[in-house]
């Protein structure tokens, strides 16, 4: 009985669907009248402003997509030994927080693939975007969908982090 219980608890966890799942999820709540904001990121070393911007994009509509960028999608983004946690971990991760809904993967450098299948209500980004600045600001305007900018001041990336804890090993 406990192992039945316990996988069934890890699978209710999974939230990771296919772009197409997921647009086909997202089309059915948009016609029952719920808001969908979609937010995306590495989300390597999960740190207390992830939780924040990702609490505050939650609070902005009714379901919450985390677009999740790839492992080949962070590298080319970040540089070598980035990812710090690969994305089956970093899933397990989002997976695990009442305020996330849905997460797909995209391996593009940025989410407009994304945003063009699923045409969310709100696209959310970090404190260190204004709303001028986000990449993906003409896509969302020309599907007719609002920017919001979440989280708070930008208090540490995990950039810094991954520094500070070399600093501190090699001390």
């Amino acid at each position: 009985m406990l192992k039945n219980s316990r996988r069934l608890s890890l699978l209710k966890l999974n939230k990771l669907y296919s772009l197409s799942q997921l647009t086909k999820i997202v089309h059915e709540s948009k016609k029952r009248g719920q808001r969908v904001v979609l937010t995306n990121g590495c989300f390597d070393l999960i740190h207390a402003g992830h939780i924040r911007y990702l609490k505050e994009s939650k609070r902005k509509g009714d379901i919450l997509v985390v677009a999740l960028n790839s492992d080949s999608s962070i590298r080319k983004l970040k540089g070598k030994g980035r990812p710090i946690l690969n994305q089956k971990e970093r899933v397990e991760i989002l997976s695990s927080f009442y305020f996330v809904d849905y997460i797909t993967f995209f391996k593009e450098k940025n989410v407009e693939k994304v945003l063009l299948s699923l045409k969310p209500d709100i696209h959310a980004k970090g404190s260190d975007y204004t709303k001028e600045t986000v990449p993906e600001k003409e896509t969302v305007k020309a599907y007719g969908g609002k920017i919001a900018i979440t989280g708070g001041p930008k208090i540490r990336s995990t950039s810094q982090l991954i520094k500070k804890i070399v600093l501190g090993i090699k001390k």
